[in-house]
């Protein structure tokens, strides 16, 4: 799939499949191409080239509103002079359901969405974590094939975006509806998704499970984006099937995991996960061990890091694990630190 608006392509070449009844995110920085993708799927864009099915039936040409797919937008749009009922109500007055028929859908959806006597409430009285439920409801009880979520939680409150990210996540696996996310926040689509696409450009970079995306990442785009990650730049100065050896631009020699790309003289970029460093290694055997000074202690409980800089002033994010104490570290102290060499991944240096 296709889009151009003039000689730019927000949307490039995209191929893609979404299994029935699964959760799947498009992660990826402003301006990728995601909403764009995403309101080609609703139809409110058509696609320059390329087709959009939706179980098995060809979408192009066919309005937004007669597409069995419903929108939630980051801005809710819930009507305030309606109460909870009516809000979810309004699709389906829309389509003539009899007002019976239509009150005992929106029992049934309030139950579903963990809000069962909500229904005469106003938009006012409701909490932000509520509102998004009546958004989702309001768009579940015309049971469309698919939702279509575009940022839903960026207006959010930090505590209660983590709250959410589980409330739709089991909500999702409830209803069985299929779900496709929009956002820009990889622990969203880390949580919540069975399967994610990180776009860049225009372009899917990768897609898989969010196990695949952290732990092997195909592409030095996914794994800057994806997770949090030390850089270095090396060159190789050996390769063979049991690894490959490095020389980082800093004078250290490390050994990593070989990929195709390691060819001996090449330059790479080198990405190592802050959780992969392990700090004052009692077994050394295997690992890459190196000194660091500790710069900060970056203090939020379970994922605390430190922050240190090599001897060439090198940032490094050292992860504080959970099962040892440190609480002897502290800024200015000089630390051994190591990493197995299965936990470097490489990739040819970018230009």
């Amino acid at each position: 799939m296709v889009k151009r608006f003039g000689e730019f392509a927000a949307v490039d070449d995209v191929t893609f499949d979404v299994p029935t009844g699964s959760f799947f995110s498009i992660l990826g920085p402003s301006g990728c191409g995601k909403t764009t993708l995403l309101r080609m799927i609703a139809g409110f864009d058509e696609p320059t080239s390329g087709t959009i099915e939706i179980r098995g039936q060809n979408m192009l040409g066919v309005p937004p509103n007669k597409r069995p797919v419903n929108l939630v937008f980051q801005h809710l749009a819930l009507f305030p002079m309606m109460d909870v009922a009516e809000n979810i109500a309004f699709g389906l007055k829309r389509r003539g359901i009899a007002a019976s028929e239509a009150r005992k859908r929106v029992d049934t959806m309030l139950e579903r969405v963990g809000l069962p006597g909500y229904g005469e409430k106003r938009i006012e009285q409701l909490s932000g974590g509520q509102k998004q439920r009546v958004a989702i409801a309001r768009c579940l009880v015309l049971e469309p094939s698919v939702l279509l979520l575009d940022e839903p939680l960026g207006a959010l409150d930090l505590k209660l975006r983590e709250q959410m990210k589980v409330e739709l996540k089991k909500l999702q696996a409830k209803v069985g509806t299929t779900f496709i996310y929009i956002t820009h926040d990889q622990s969203e689509a880390l949580v919540m998704s069975d399967r994610v696409a990180v776009m860049n450009k225009g372009r899917f970079e990768q897609v898989g499970t969010p196990q695949e995306l952290y732990g092997a990442p195909s592409t030095p785009f996914v794994a800057k984006f994806v997770g949090e990650n030390n850089t270095w730049k090396a060159a190789v100065t050996k390769s063979d099937s049991g690894g490959v050896e490095l020389k980082t631009d800093e004078g250290y020699s490390f050994i990593a995991k070989a990929n195709a790309d390691c060819r001996e003289g090449s330059r790479m970029d080198l990405f190592l996960r802050p959780e992969a460093m392990r700090i004052e290694p009692r077994d050394r055997a295997g690992l890459n061990v190196f000194d660091v000074t500790v710069k900060s202690i970056l203090f939020d409980g379970a994922n605390s890091r430190l922050l240190t800089t090599t001897r060439e002033d090198h940032e490094l994010l050292v992860t504080l694990p959970q099962n040892r104490r440190f609480d002897h570290i502290v800024p200015g102290d000089e630390i051994s630190v190591g990493w197995h060499p299965d936990s470097g991944i490489c990739f040819e240096a970018e230009e």
